[in-house]
């Protein structure tokens, strides 16, 4: 039998009056279950990228009768529904008509009196439909995707970097807020700018000279930089109360990209941008960092708290790159046992698959895995495709059944979410995708990176695609994408996709003399 019901909105109101009065002779029942297109949903919970058909049931302990049904205990976000009783306690309702694509839906039943029962506690949830799966861009070729992908990121460190001093700003709407990691990762895209043919080699030396000339200036603490600075002034700009001096992870990834600059800008009239970066490089103070000879690395300095952040550098994490450049130091080297006391903790550290994505990319940008090995990695090419697999596999399986989630979109890494920001990973899972965890991961898992970037493009790029590459981040349970571009994210991409491509950043880096001897003095070796 099929009754068609029709309900105009949300009214909650209709979970605390206006109920059917009880009758004696209505047994008392519970919803024992409620699943959408197969799905469980709890009360008062949600479910994401469900069909436009979609099939709900909801099951009760008791037999219902539909022709008992009263309008008053239901409440429906959506239109018309056709509703049927199968197998004598479950009531399955289904669109008359599809449901709009990323819309979300809610619908209860309340407590009382409706399909011959007394429903002894009300039940509500919320469920979100899948994404338009059309095509928003005509389609190209993979190639051709990808220096598109390259050049509208690359905009962000080009079009977007701060006019006076040429560094990157920390994200997009940070005013005079520039960031020195960020600005790492923005001088290492200057080398793809050229070699792409997005900018020319005299304006990328030209910018080269504008960033040395605000870094010879701007504020350092025993040769380290801040996290933050203000692009104009070059002081420091706190990254928190006590965090207002040197932050030594940040200074490694701009100290990375620096001597990757300075071996690609080999020219003889550029001799001035390689004798300012060896400048620059032989102050840093690596080994004030073991605050007094210990045999491990601290993250801060501040000029009015000292060591009162108390931050040890140690692994599994984003920061191996820092203990391979404070060793490769020809001025301000740390001994060996600070990266096996410190860094590996005594020797016992592993590196884990478990974290955020970013942990196979920032130190890998310009430090090449391919064949590097050391006491703790048998091979670290090997580990982070192990690391991007496994990313990529729980975003698979999807065990928090999240909205999008899929072999064609899937990617956990720091990044804003709704309300925050957080770094995500299969441990810490909020729903969110970074299209940077997948797109910088194509040199590990090319395939299931260049799947995810199509899908980026073509299906959500409506929505994610933007002037300066791809947003942020997106949720599909919330139906939300971020409007941000943040430096950390936008680098990687622009500078692993070449990697991908001709290995040109990890050729540059690896050809530093210093950094070789670092790598040996830590005992890694190469194949």
């Amino acid at each position: 039998m099929k009754h068609y019901l029709l309900f105009l909105g949300i009214l909650l109101a209709l979970f605390s009056c206006g109920q059917t009065p009880q009758s004696p002779h209505a047994p008392k029942a519970m919803v024992l279950m409620v699943k959408v297109d197969g799905v469980a949903v709890p009360n008062d919970g949600s479910l994401g990228d469900v069909s436009l058909t979609p099939r709900i049931c909801l099951e009760f302990s008791r037999e219902i009768a539909l022709d008992k049904l009263s309008l008053a205990s239901l409440a429906y976000s959506g239109g018309e529904l056709t509703a049927r009783v199968t197998d004598g306690t479950v009531l399955e309702l289904t669109p008359a008509e599809p449901l709009a694509p990323s819309t979300r839906y809610r619908l209860g039943i309340a407590a009382g009196e409706s399909f011959g029962i007394d429903l002894m506690e009300g039940f509500v949830f919320s469920f979100t439909t899948a994404y338009d799966p059309s095509d928003k861009f005509p389609r190209i070729s993979d190639e051709d995707l990808l220096t598109k992908v390259q050049e509208q990121t690359f905009a962000y460190f080009w079009d977007y970097a701060h006019p006076g001093s040429g560094m990157a700003r920390e994200r997009l709407g940070s005013g005079n807020t520039v960031t020195s990691g960020g600005s790492g990762f923005g001088i290492m895209c200057l080398p793809v700018g050229v070699e792409r043919g997005f900018v020319s080699r005299e304006a990328a030396a030209e910018r080269m000279r504008k960033i040395l000339r605000f870094l010879a200036t701007a504020d350092r603490f025993h040769g380290v930089y801040p996290h933050w600075m203000n692009g104009d002034t070059g002081k420091v700009i706190p990254f928190s109360s006590k965090d207002n001096g040197g932050d030594l992870v940040e200074t490694a990834f701009l100290m990375q990209g620096l001597l990757s600059a300075q071996v690609y800008f080999d020219q003889p009239e550029e001799a001035d941008i390689r004798a300012a970066i060896d400048q620059l490089w032989r102050e840093v103070e690596w080994d004030w960092y073991t605050r007094g000879g210990q045999k491990v690395l601290y993250w801060h300095w501040s000029p009015s708290d000292g060591w009162a952040m108390n931050m040890k550098i140690t692994g599994w994490n984003e920061a191996l790159i820092v203990y391979v450049l404070a060793a490769a130091s020809p001025t301000h080297p740390v001994p060996a046992d600070a990266y096996h006391e410190g860094w590996a903790q005594s020797r016992k550290m592993k590196p884990s698959v478990n974290g955020p994505l970013f942990f196979a990319h920032y130190s890998f940008l310009g430090l090449d895995p391919r064949g590097l090995s050391d006491a703790y990695c048998e091979d670290y090419f090997a580990h982070n495709v192990a690391h991007a697999r496994y990313n990529y596999e729980y975003c698979v399986r999807n065990p928090g059944h999240h909205a999008g989630y899929s072999a064609a979109s899937w990617g956990l890494t720091a990044s804003d979410i709704p309300g925050g920001y957080t770094a995500s990973s299969p441990s810490n899972d909020k729903g969110v995708i970074a299209p940077t965890a997948a797109v910088a991961s194509l040199p590990y898992v090319r395939e299931e990176s260049m799947e995810a970037i199509r899908t980026f493009y073509y299906i959500y790029g409506d929505r994610l695609w933007g002037e300066y590459g791809f947003r942020d981040a997106f949720s599909l349970d919330n139906n939300w994408f971020a409007s941000s571009y943040i430096a950390i994210d936008q680098g990687p991409i622009v500078v692993m996709i070449e990697n991908a491509r001709t290995g040109l950043l990890w050729q540059l880096f690896m050809q530093n003399e210093d950094v070789l001897r670092g790598l040996s003095a830590l005992g890694f070796s190469r194949q």
